[in-house]
């Protein structure tokens, strides 16, 4: 099990993330637009740096939903590759078959 004040944390980073969403969106359109002048787009720029750090998207780590394990995350599933077959084990998970031969 991963540490609650890390889960916490990239928790916080997702909800920053949808609250700065169109702000942030709007921003980089400004600040890429090549029709509008130098002075705006840095203008925008430093807009944008203005904003949470936390907001950025990139600083959203995958985490398992069921350990909190950051590492070997399989995005179909959601699970870190331990839980996964914890779970295949026990046939909580329908249609994965444990391979044994």
């Amino acid at each position: 099990m991963a540490k609650k004040s890390s889960v916490e944390k990239n928790n916080h980073r997702i909800k920053l993330v949808k609250q700065f969403a169109a702000r942030r969106k709007k921003l980089k359109a400004i600040a890429n637009d090549q029709a509008l002048t130098l002075e705006e787009q840095f203008a925008a720029r430093l807009k944008l740096a203005e904003l949470p750090r936390n907001s950025s998207a990139v600083r959203i780590r995958n985490r398992c939903e069921v350990s909190g394990r950051p590492r070997a995350f399989t995005r179909k599933m959601k699970m870190s590759r331990i839980a996964l077959r914890e779970l295949g084990s026990k046939g909580l998970i329908p249609g994965l078959v444990k391979s044994s031969w």
